[in-house]
């Protein structure tokens, strides 16, 4: 390694070069956008019908669209380090072997999954350098962004004091705040959290507690309702610590940063008052409750019926893959106010109050039972099955005050719940590189650590990479979110890719522990479990690329 490594392998002129590189990655979206907007939009508006049958293109082209908006966010973010005189050989490398891995992918194919497998020609591009569309530039980053000896040196510089790049946090306070939480995770999460998952038990009380000390379930909320008033970049930072050391507790603070949102978004004052200070100060925890067993993503066919008479809401219908449901104290339900409708036109939000349940009594409230499902990971708040016969909600828990309003209301919550997740997968996916770069450094074979072995440090190598690009692209969503910008599309493309980065690095992460790996005494068992959900919930990959694809090939407003 030491050979290679000692080779000049930075390309001259990187971030020009860079820059350019990504205009043209643009170009060649724009090409493929022409060729997908042929086949699902012939008359300029997307057609429901054909952009099913042309899933795979439409999906294909929202992983390119990612591609090339990763790209642009870390031409981007070494432009700010080299301002701010922060951008050293490490962050140069970083970027270079980004744009090489990247070009190389998008002119060869994307996989989209393990099975599919996206190229141009899918898209209708047929001769990328009949178009122009291959460039100088492209075909320099392509040739050397990501050679041998590019990962060589990359692993040469992440093994000095295993420093993984600079963030670009612009904020002096973010990076307090990151120090903090790094704290906190390794001293009171780290050491306990495979305990917690092996036993399958709830995180202990004792962590939920020191965190809303630390703020975490008012992060976002506004100082005038009890809260800290940040903005999203910082719940990116706090959860992405949290997560890092387990997903479990970077989790916790989703819960209250749904609810808080809906309260905000679309609660009427006095709701706003009286809810909104209590999830601050954690003295409430609440859970979302809006999937049903044969509903999961098509939340408008949902069936849980509330029936108003008099002065309270009846609700009768079935939950399920409800998350914290038993120690939680308020539940945000989804429910349908207008049995007339069979669409999102009928859903109205309910705040609806419950007693915590105990080890003995799950579910104590009066018309209302549950069960435990159990998982793989993402143990530590357990998920349930839900029943409601009878229960009741006061009608002044309305959100909102007025019916009907349910699934917008809902939508308004997706951006950041989206961008809140792929912090979580940005965390996740650190914490395996991190595993995995300890043990290649611990486990010694042929006389020598893994580390010292190609297919070894290449595959760390590649995790600081990736990591570090979902990052930047969570990170410029946070951003677009703090401006007041629609990022509904950046957010879904933050959450898809992270997801994917999470998974490759807990199952890379594994490779490396080889049979131990698979042994649930080591934590990168659980890492494993922990990371396939990233890639589920808050919208399956599939949902989500189609959610991109969509936005992308309909006018914006």
């Amino acid at each position: 390694m030491n050979a290679i490594a000692q080779q000049d392998v930075l390309i001259v002129d990187l971030l020009p070069t860079c820059a350019k590189a990504a205009a043209d990655a643009r170009a060649i979206a724009d090409a493929a956008r022409v060729g997908v907007t042929a086949l699902v939009a012939p008359n300029g508006k997307v057609d429901a019908a054909l952009l099913e049958t042309h899933q795979f293109p439409a999906h294909g082209f929202a992983w390119l669209s990612t591609y090339v908006a990763a790209l642009e966010q870390m031409s981007g973010w070494a432009e700010r380090l080299s301002a701010a005189g922060k951008l050293g050989e490490l962050e140069q490398l970083i970027l270079q072997c980004a744009f090489g891995e990247y070009l190389n992918q998008i002119f060869g194919g994307i996989a989209m999954s393990q099975t599919e497998v996206v190229r141009l020609r899918d898209f209708g591009v047929e001769s990328p350098a009949r178009h122009k569309l291959h460039t100088t530039e492209i075909g320099v980053l392509r040739r050397q962004g990501n050679t041998e000896a590019v990962r060589a040196r990359l692993a040469e510089l992440i093994d000095d004091g295993q420093h993984w790049g600079e963030l670009g946090l612009e904020d002096e306070t973010l990076e307090m705040v990151r120090e903090q939480f790094h704290r906190f995770g390794e001293e009171q999460v780290v050491p306990y959290a495979h305990e917690w998952h092996l036993k399958d038990e709830l995180i202990p009380m004792s962590i939920v507690e020191t965190m809303s000390e630390l703020g975490v379930f008012g992060l976002t909320i506004p100082e005038e309702y009890g809260g800290l008033g940040m903005g999203k970049t910082a719940m990116c930072v706090v959860t992405e610590e949290l997560s890092r050391a387990y997903i479990g507790v970077g989790s916790l603070g989703t819960r209250s940063e749904i609810a808080a949102e809906l309260i905000r978004l679309g609660g009427t004052e006095e709701q706003k008052q009286h809810y909104l200070p209590k999830l601050a100060s954690g003295e409430i925890l609440p859970t979302a409750v809006f999937t049903e067993p044969n509903t999961g993503s098509d939340l408008g066919s949902l069936r849980t019926r509330a029936v108003k008479d008099g002065d309270a809401y009846t609700v009768t219908g079935n939950k399920t893959w409800i998350t914290h449901a038993s120690r939680s104290d308020l539940m945000t339900l989804l429910v349908r106010t207008d049995a007339n409708t069979k669409d999102y036109r009928g859903l109205s939000m309910l705040l609806a109050e419950k007693p915590r349940g105990t080890e003995g009594d799950l579910f104590p409230a009066k018309g209302m039972t549950g069960g435990e499902i159990k998982v793989l990971g993402y143990r530590g708040m357990k998920e349930y099955e839900l029943g409601f016969d009878g229960f009741q909600v006061p009608a002044g828990n309305l959100l909102g005050g007025e019916e009907g309003q349910g699934f917008k209301q809902l939508m308004a919550t997706f951006e950041s719940a989206r961008i809140q997740t792929a912090a979580r997968a940005v965390g996740v996916a650190q914490c395996a590189m991190e595993v995995g770069m300890r043990y290649a450094h611990e486990r010694v074979q042929f006389g020598k650590p893994l580390y010292a072995f190609p297919r070894v440090f290449g595959k760390i190598v590649w995790m600081a990479v990736e990591t570090m690009i979902a990052r930047q692209l969570t990170y410029f969503a946070a951003r677009e979110k703090d401006s007041d910008l629609r990022c509904d599309i950046e957010a879904g493309m933050a959450k898809l890719l992270g997801a994917r980065v999470a998974w490759a690095n807990a199952d890379n992460a594994l490779q490396i522990h080889g049979g131990n790996g698979y042994a649930e005494e080591y934590p990168i068992s659980r890492i494993l479990c922990d990371a396939r959900i990233l890639n589920i919930f808050e919208g399956a990959a599939e949902i989500q690329a189609q959610v991109v694809a969509r936005g992308l090939l309909s006018p914006r407003g």
